[in-house]
């Protein structure tokens, strides 16, 4: 059956329920960013497999919302499939409410599985629904009637990551939440976000491919925590420990039903973006809500002492299997033949040289060429292309060692490569410095930040269409907040960056059908000096691996950034440079030279 099909057998499915419009996110039950196999209804309908966008159908049209990350990708796989794209942020182009405001008719009825639709979301639905004096219909999943041979939820065991990773214990986690409970004067907190509870848990799991999560719900009262789990998750000992910090175990469904026991005495502290609506719907209406992003994604963000460390620890270890791969695809290219798909997993095999390694922190990007111009590119079977002299390689790839999650972008030159490819190059190398060398005064946001990279790009009249940096979780999702770092005010971006806080630092630039470039360190935030004028932050690099000199123009670069690529450098060399033999040492000291 073709997505050109499995439209068709949708609209049977709608005028079978009276649904005027229907929504497929991309969601779980939890709001994940990435979900397990279960849950990919949009790419089932579309046949757009990007992590991020929102198909809309109605009896004559099917649409799909994607950010500039996707563009590209989203074009080629709908091609032919009567989708039509809708670029999010583009000139011209409606939003999925203003679209909403225009399908759906007079007393018209607007679809989709409320578990899969986040409550802020299906809060703005209700009010264009109101308007056409229509209804919601939120407790039907249409597309699991027509997908056949639906992937199964997973069953994967938990496991607990000790205090020497996590540096806070369950007890002390559940007191600090209970302590912002107070101050918000709320009785219940409703957690349905995979990440937050594992972190509030010292819990990690296998559920979603990637990311070490597990499917649960959480509700937290001033003495209890109650968990929605399927059990043969947790081992005896896990289960043993959760009963002394006072955690109930139910059945993973049964809090739809069990939220409804709470009354209208009750006081709700949730979160509108991270709560899903089918839930929202099932809490008691006159019970007053507190609405505020999570505590768990605010403490979480900051990183105490232990996994900082920790974090080092991951860093140099993915570092030092970044530096033996750059090399081995430098001396090997031409030589042997090397696939996008055959140099990702010659990186993990370095990784897992280096112990400690649990999986990939994220689904891998290695492209050559023209792939490279794709955001996030996946090479598969179909598209695995040999990488060959005379264009970029581009890697963006993530470890889960037990000290942590990385997330890294180098782009190498095979051979000599064009003359624009390493301007484009030279330009993102300056962004990329000009960001990690910021020096600002506590309380800016990832919004005041962004500038500092895009400048060399916009001095040209250049840019790129994504964020420049996100929060990274330690073994949980690899796309964190609060902090972000982006020039259009979103939510996590105008969160006040902290000392503690870890995100990425990833300019680009994409030349549909020829090449792309993108470098991607991860930085900590750290208190510098303390003045007349404020406290002053500043950002340390914690990544340490060379960028391609040989892609490099240097005679673009002035004498500032000559001397911050080589303060990087020298860096990169003493952090690295310990774990190497002999001849790996002096092929490094070539790639991190003065110049």
């Amino acid at each position: 059956m073709n997505v050109k099909e499995r439209i068709a057998k949708l609209r049977e499915q709608m005028k079978e329920k009276g649904m005027d419009v229907y929504i497929v996110p991309t969601a779980d039950f939890h709001q994940s960013e990435y979900v397990g196999e279960y849950f990919k209804a949009r790419k089932f309908m579309t046949g757009f497999s990007g992590s991020a966008g929102t198909a809309v159908f109605t009896a004559t049209e099917a649409r799909l919302w994607v950010d500039g990350r996707y563009f590209i990708q989203a074009a080629a796989q709908i091609e032919g499939t009567t989708v039509e794209m809708m670029k999010m942020g583009e000139p011209g182009v409606p939003t999925i409410d203003e679209y909403l405001k225009t399908a759906i008719p007079e007393n018209g009825t607007l679809g989709f599985d409320g578990r899969v639709v986040a409550m802020g979301d299906g809060l703005r639905y209700e009010k264009i629904v109101k308007e056409k004096k229509g209804s919601i219909v939120y407790s039907y999943d249409l597309v699991d009637a027509i997908w056949e041979k639906r992937p199964e939820l997973s069953k994967e065991p938990a496991f607990a990551l000790e205090d020497k990773y996590t540096g806070e214990t369950t007890e002390s986690k559940l007191k600090r939440i209970r302590e912002y409970m107070k101050e918000c004067e709320a009785t219940v907190h409703v957690l349905t976000t995979l990440d937050d509870i594992c972190w509030t848990l010292n819990m990690r799991g296998n559920d979603i491919e990637f990311f070490p999560l597990v499917l649960s719900y959480a509700i937290i009262t001033m003495d209890q925590m109650h968990l929605y789990i399927e059990q043969e998750k947790l081992s005896d000992t896990m289960q043993a420990s959760f009963a002394q910090d006072g955690i109930i175990l139910h059945a993973y469904n049964d809090i739809y039903e069990d939220i409804k026991s709470y009354g209208a005495e009750e006081k709700f502290l949730i979160d509108p973006a991270r709560l899903n609506y089918a839930l929202y719907g099932n809490i008691c209406a006159d019970a007053e809500k507190v609405e505020k992003r999570n505590p768990e994604e605010l403490f979480k963000g900051i990183k105490n002492a232990v996994e900082v460390e920790n974090i080092r620890k991951a860093q140099i270890k993915d570092s030092v299997a970044h530096v033996r791969f750059m090399k081995w695809v430098k001396e090997n290219v031409g030589k042997m033949k090397i696939t996008e798909m055959s140099a990702s997993d010659k990186l993990d095999e370095f990784r897992e040289e280096m112990g400690n390694f649990i999986r990939p922190s994220f689904e891998p990007i290695s492209s050559y060429g023209e792939h490279a111009a794709l955001c996030h590119y996946t090479s598969s079977p179909e598209t695995d292309v040999e990488l060959k002299e005379g264009n970029v390689f581009l890697t963006d790839t993530g470890a889960g060692f037990y000290e942590g999650s990385t997330d890294i972008t180098r782009t190498y030159a095979l051979g000599e490569i064009p003359d624009l490819m390493k301007e484009h190059f030279t330009l993102i190398v300056m962004c990329n410095l000009s960001l990690a060398s910021a020096r600002f005064v506590k309380g800016c946001t990832g919004s005041n930040l962004d500038p500092f990279a895009r400048k060399p790009l916009w001095d040209r009249g250049l840019d790129f269409n994504h964020g420049t940096g996100h929060g990274v979780g330690y073994l949980l999702n690899i796309h964190e907040g609060p902090e972000n770092i982006g020039w259009r005010s979103r939510g996590n971006n105008i969160v006040e960056l902290e000392e503690g806080m870890i995100f990425t630092d990833e300019p680009g630039i994409y030349i549909e059908g020829s090449h792309g470039v993108r470098l991607e360190n991860e930085l900590l935030v750290r208190e510098g000096e303390k003045n007349a004028y404020g406290q002053f932050m500043y950002l340390e690099p914690i990544t340490y691996v060379p960028f391609d000199l040989n892609a490099l123009k240097v005679e673009m670069l002035s004498e500032e950034y000559k001397k911050l690529l080589n303060d990087y450098h020298k860096t990169v060399y003493e952090k690295v440079s310990p774990y190497l033999n002999e001849e790996e040492k002096e092929w490094l000291k070539t790639y991190t030279r003065t110049i």
